[in-house]
């Protein structure tokens, strides 16, 4: 069905469950089957889950994501994936090494701040991807329904910034769930018209996402007051 004849309240339903379901397999399902899915642990293994839910979501939004052009540009898209590998790169190679290093058996154990090896941004990468592929696909069916960007954008937040309030389900301080459902709202105002406005948005979009996790990781290996 054309994503113009669904029924927008099913797209938001489908769009939660993948997030949900991806969620609940991380935490719960991994540690039910006896496996460590901590990201350093077994960056693997976290990578090929992480990538079995784009496939799911590929597979269910195609409706959606086939005639989207995520790419505009080809030479500018192969600059920009070129300037992120090397960033990425660097911030691995040369960032991570200096900095301190984190007492994690006294603190809060979570995995998206939890950088102990270069290991750790193999399935963020994807699992960030992951993200974005479904706020693309919320994007998009908003848009196709003759939302404008800024109903779309109150949308996201909404949705967005909702679902990180779970994460207090998951046992995480309240100054991280209220750090993370924030910056999901501000974000919530920004992909929308980098996907919908910006030639070869989606990469924007993407590395916005990624350098945001990769702050994320500086500050807690700067200021906390685990640090060795």
């Amino acid at each position: 069905m054309p994503e113009k004849d669904s029924p927008i309240i099913w797209i938001v339903a489908q769009i939660a469950s993948i997030w949900a379901a991806s969620e609940v397999g991380y935490y719960i399902l991994f540690p039910a089957f006896g496996i460590n899915a901590k990201y350093n642990d077994n960056p693997i293994a976290v990578a090929a889950y992480y990538s079995f839910w784009i496939l799911v979501a590929v597979i269910n939004f195609w409706h959606i994501y086939k005639d989207w052009r995520p790419v505009e540009n080809r030479e500018r898209a192969y600059a920009l994936l070129s300037l992120l590998f090397i960033a990425i790169t660097a911030f691995i190679y040369f960032v991570f090494p200096l900095l301190p290093a984190i007492n994690w058996t006294e603190s809060w154990d979570a995995p998206e701040i939890m950088l102990e090896t270069p290991w750790y941004f193999l399935p963020k990468s994807i699992d960030i991807l992951l993200q974005q592929l479904l706020i693309s696909a919320l994007v998009l069916a908003f848009s196709a329904k003759k939302y404008g960007p800024n109903a779309i954008s109150w949308w996201s937040a909404f949705i967005f910034g909702g679902a990180h309030l779970l994460l207090v389900f998951w046992g995480m301080p309240l100054g991280y769930i209220i750090r993370f459902t924030l910056s999901a709202v501000i974000f919530a105002f920004i992909f929308p018209r980098l996907i919908l406005k910006t030639p070869n948005g989606f990469l924007y979009s993407y590395a916005l996402h990624w350098l945001y996790y990769a702050l994320t990781v500086v500050m807690a290996h700067a200021i906390s007051p685990y640090v060795v």
